[in-house]
């Protein structure tokens, strides 16, 4: 019998016990029960550092009787690197630039002032280290019409995001779009922010309403789940650069 519209899709049950990293190709491959993962182009699924391998082998070993796979994000990021990003490193560096060409952090409230001081007290000092240590400098506004930002600091937003790896790479375009914003993006890929600070400053609009007029279940459900996409970018980002001292 044919499936119905909405019927649900049912969901691949675990096929697997165990979830085991070991070096391979360079780098550091997912083993289900000793057999490789692959992508779902037919990579292998293979990290370049153990803890970005770890990351990813405990999203599989997380799972239940069933695969959730919606909620991979980082095994999700892994595929893209490998099957997507090599043949798409320009278009992929551009998203980011298109997401700085109306960045979230440029646009300021018009009032109420409250909200206008709190996001100039954490918006600004973001902004402002974005072009002392990248040189992206951004023309600030209020309100919501659009502004255009400078073509060399869209530019230089596509020089920096093309200078990373693919895995970096994929992961600065998921957090541009995660944030609304290039600068967080970076903010978080460069250290500056926590995973934690990023999310935080990409809704200071919504915080402040809830403040105001309180939480409802839906937005507090959407904001849980970003929430945890961040904390898990922010993660990746570690994972690719595992230096002392780095915060997530």
């Amino acid at each position: 019998m044919q499936r119905g519209f909405h019927e649900p899709v049912e969901k691949p049950r675990r096929f697997y016990k165990d979830v085991t990293v070991a070096q391979a190709d360079g780098g550091f491959a997912i083993l289900l029960d000793a057999r490789k993962v692959r992508t779902p182009k037919g990579a292998q699924l293979v990290l370049p550092t153990r803890p970005l391998a770890d990351q990813v082998a405990q999203e599989w070993a997380g799972q239940g009787e069933t695969i959730e796979v919606a909620g991979m994000h980082a095994t999700r990021l892994a595929n893209t690197a490998l099957d997507s990003i090599p043949q798409a490193r320009d278009a992929t560096a551009q998203s980011v630039a298109d997401y700085a060409g109306s960045d979230l952090v440029c646009y300021f409230a018009e009032e109420p002032a409250g909200l206008v001081r709190r996001q100039e007290e954490r918006w600004g000092p973001v902004l402002d280290r974005a072009e002392r240590d990248l040189g992206l400098a951004f023309v600030r506004c209020a309100g919501i019409v659009h502004r255009t930002q400078p073509q060399a600091t869209l530019d230089e937003v596509k020089t920096l995001a093309l200078a990373l790896d693919d895995f970096g790479l994929t992961g600065l375009a998921f957090g541009a779009a995660l944030f609304g914003s290039a600068v967080l993006a970076f903010g978080l890929q460069r250290g500056w922010l926590t995973g934690e600070q990023a999310f935080e400053l990409s809704r200071l609009d919504e915080s402040w309403q809830e403040e105001k007029w309180g939480v409802d279940a839906e937005a507090a459900e959407r904001a849980g789940r970003l929430h945890g996409e961040a904390q898990m970018l922010a993660r990746w980002f570690r994972g690719l650069d595992p230096a002392p001292g780095r915060s997530v």
